[in-house]
């Protein structure tokens, strides 16, 4: 395991909770901020009012301002941020490199300490509001939600409308303002929050930073939220409908004790595990299942609503009881059993934050965790309350299958956790794996695999992303991620994380690829039961597909065969010496054959409209425009225009046009090409309308090439490109890329070079070149074109 992190709690002069996390190996920086208070904490009166405060924020302050904004400012410096509200807490975080996180800091307390929140600013933002507000009321997955909880009391707040539109915000009136202000200064102060912050700096630098920017909350002291009323009622339930293709037990759980939110993650860790003797494996096993996911929708004040929803193999009238009988079976099982997992959970627990990144740790301890572990006693109540008399909906008729010859097992201790890598015999190279010595091998390390095929094979690519999801879940625990994806003519298969037990994990997982298990073997080509992507969701997940014209001419069921004529080539960074012996041993597994060199897809060529169709009545539309070769020269154009352009864009189409809620634009990479990727969803425009906007921004690139200080521009992509400041997944992820593209071991300098040497009249010539009518560009929408 990695260096293990130090952790340090503190509460400032004002009233804040501070929670510091010191991990060495961690190379950038986080903060997250959580405020107790929440959608369920605002008056009747406004729906939707925490939700729209959690927006202005962002819209800036007198001291920040345009692209001095938080937003604005963590995009510039290449990292993330965003914010979230839920029923009774509301989360503001980022990630930030080192140099740069005191500024990141200084911004995120100061928007919060001291918002703008004019009127004319609340005017438009209640229009990105009322965007998303009709996005989500159009959603097949919102409107399934809302129907699931009906059952609940109609007094609880959980029933409610808190989504927020132009009609519940009515931003004129005097008393909707008392009421933003006063929810604003009685919940937004000292007392009402926690701050969180990780990176590499020892716990008196973090302090330090804590203590500084802390101080700009009001002082204050902890308020007591309202507690709900009783979840459910006395009333009869309404009856759970017995042939749906996806089944949701849920249940209402009423007086937890303290240690609750531990409790329930427990439950559900073992709950999803899918190895043999599970609940997860005995349904699959049987044909009833393809899927079982357990998850927590609430919890506040003793109360959880929990929700295992079963992706049902086969539509058949006693599948909901069958499914029922098994997971209260499971659970009277798992009650009598669990204190045997206790010191598994917590080696698993102390592993997963041993390897989290600086984002992952600072959410995690924003949510203030109870420090005295996992209670035996919250375990126990939450396990007594999973009965029927707690379920949502009543059962659709009574219990008839006997399940007492289940064989229930405790799944084994994973193997892959603090596994010592096993001595391996001398392999001979591999020609087709490179191994880069462009990341130190630090204890982390990543491995890619790509096998180009004859034609697309997608009912073989499901399957096999199938076949690997149970292995995927157990690497995971011990710190590696196992992501298997197919594109174009292309299938993909990642394993990254640490170093030690990656070699064992790979070995499992391409003997998955070779022969997958039985249970996946008997659903081949079912048709996927999934609920529908959000529109601009969809389009980027098949975008890949559309930009490398992407057809399927010819399906087959012989895996076999398809692996038998599958080119492949591989890289791999992160190695020792003697690891890449071991990693090597493993590889020989690998099947079809080698492929000398990766080559990138050629560039694009003239204007493609494609259409991915959707049942929405929104619009989405992605617009590619890639580099015109695959020069280092033309990808640090392009890098630099992405720069450039990524917060305006946000600015003038969300903000100013508010055309829609989902808005974005960077530098994006397709199988080693790189190119620059415009998104949008609107209610509203059309999708001729919305290529108008995009092509007329875009126009508008020359303006803010001379307006820029260029060498700042440089010398912030270029730090962002710098590998030793990234995190390991991110700086892998971008010599993969390169790699595909052709480029060597030295691709990084010489991207830093042509970044450094770029002139300013060739990048206005390119950007002219850019804004053609007839300049290369993919266009991929769930509408109809112009071209």
């Amino acid at each position: 395991m990695p260096n293990p992190i130090s952790q340090r709690s503190l509460t400032l002069p004002n009233g804040l909770n501070v929670v510091l996390i010191s991990a060495p190996r961690l190379k950038r920086c986080a903060a997250a901020l959580r405020v107790a208070a929440g959608s369920h904490d605002v008056s009747a009166r406004w729906p939707g009012l925490a939700h729209f405060l959690e927006h202005l924020f962002f819209l800036g302050t007198e001291r920040f301002t345009a692209d001095e904004k938080l937003m604005a400012f963590v995009q510039r410096c290449g990292g993330q941020v965003n914010a979230s509200t839920r029923e009774r807490t509301t989360d503001f975080f980022f990630e930030l490199p080192r140099a740069v996180f005191p500024d990141g800091l200084e911004r995120l307390c100061e928007m919060l300490a001291h918002p703008r929140m004019t009127i004319s600013d609340q005017l438009r933002e209640r229009e990105v509001l009322h965007a998303e507000f009709i996005a989500w009321s159009r959603d097949d997955a919102s409107r399934d939600l809302l129907k699931r909880l009906q059952p609940l009391s109609a007094l609880h707040p959980l029933r409610g409308f808190h989504a927020g539109n132009r009609f519940s915000l009515p931003v004129p009136r005097q008393a909707f303002q008392h009421a933003l202000q006063d929810f604003y200064r009685r919940f937004y102060q000292a007392g009402q929050m926690t701050l969180s912050l990780a990176g590499p700096q020892s716990l008196d630098e973090l302090e330090k930073l804590a203590a500084q920017f802390g101080a700009y909350f009001a002082q204050g002291s902890r308020v007591d939220q309202q507690r709900p009323p009783a979840l459910l009622t006395d009333a009869p339930k309404p009856i759970a409908e017995p042939d749906q293709r996806r089944v949701h037990l849920t249940f209402a759980c009423e007086g937890l004790p303290a240690g609750q939110e531990q409790a329930t993650a427990f439950l559900c860790i073992w709950m999803n595990d899918a190895r043999a003797g599970g609940l997860v494996a005995e349904l699959r096993g049987r044909g009833r299942t393809e899927s079982l996911q357990a998850e927590v929708m609430y919890e506040f004040a003793g109360q959880a609503v929990i929700d295992i929803e079963v992706a049902l193999a086969a539509k058949t009238p006693d599948a909901s009881s069958h499914v029922s009988a098994m997971v209260f079976s499971w659970i009277a099982f798992f009650k009598s059993h669990y204190r045997q997992l206790l010191e598994e959970y917590a080696r698993l627990e102390q592993g997963r934050l041993a390897v989290s990144g600086a984002l992952s740790l600072a959410r995690y301890f924003s949510a203030e965790p109870d420090e005295a572990g996992l209670s035996i006693d919250a375990v126990d109540a939450l396990l007594n309350q999973l009965t029927p008399l707690t379920l949502l909906q009543a059962e659709a008729q009574s219990l008839p299958y006997d399940t007492s010859s289940v064989d229930w097992r405790l799944p084994e201790p994973n193997p892959f956790v603090k596994q010592a890598a096993p001595a391996a015999a001398p392999t001979s190279h591999l020609p087709a794996l490179i191994f880069s010595d462009a990341l130190p091998a630090n204890g982390e390390a990543a491995l890619y695999l790509r096998w180009t095929l004859a034609t697309a094979q997608p009912k073989l690519a499901r399957l096999l992303e199938q076949s690997l999801k149970p292995l995927a879940a157990q690497a995971n625990q011990a710190g590696v991620t196992v992501a298997f994806s197919s594109y174009g003519r292309f299938w993909q298969l990642k394993v990254s994380g640490l170093a030690e037990p990656l070699p064992a994990v790979l070995e499992q997982a391409l003997r998955l690829l070779v022969r997958p298990d039985e249970q996946t073997l008997t659903r081949y080509g079912a048709p996927a039961n999934e609920p529908a992507l959000i529109p601009i969701r969809q389009l980027l997940k098949t975008l890949p597909d559309h930009y490398l014209n992407n057809s399927v001419t010819e399906q087959t069921d012989n895996l076999q065969r398809v692996w038998a004529g599958a080119l492949w080539t591989g890289f791999a960074t992160g190695f020792t010496r003697s690891a890449r012996n071991v990693l090597s041993h493993a590889a020989r597994l690998i099947p079809g054959l080698p492929e000398l060199p990766a080559h990138a897809t050629p560039p694009a060529t003239g204007i493609r409209w494609e259409i991915e169709p959707s049942e929405s009545a929104e619009v989405a539309l992605l617009m590619f425009y890639p580099t015109p070769s695959d020069s280092l020269h033309d990808e640090a154009t392009w890098r630099l225009f992405a720069q450039l352009m990524q917060a305006p864009f946000y600015q003038c189409l969300r903000v100013e046009l508010q055309l829609g809620y989902a808005v974005f634009s960077g530098f994006r990479q397709i199988a080693g090409h790189g190119g620059l990727l415009f998104g949008v969803q609107s209610p509203s425009a059309s999708a001729e309308q919305l290529v108008t906007h995009v092509e007329t921004f875009i126009e508008g690139l020359p303006i803010l090439i001379n307006a820029a200080d260029l060498p700042a521009q440089v010398k912030i992509l270029q730090d962002q490109l710098e590998t030793a400041d990234m995190e390991h997944p991110q700086a892998a992820e971008l010599l993969w890329h390169a790699h595909l593209a052709g480029h060597g071991s030295d691709y990084i300098a010489r991207l830093q070079h042509s970044l450094a040497h770029l002139q300013l009249a060739a990048l206005l010539d390119a950007a002219h070149r850019l804004a053609y009518p007839d300049s290369a560009r993919l266009c991929l929408s769930n509408r109809p074109g112009p071209f």
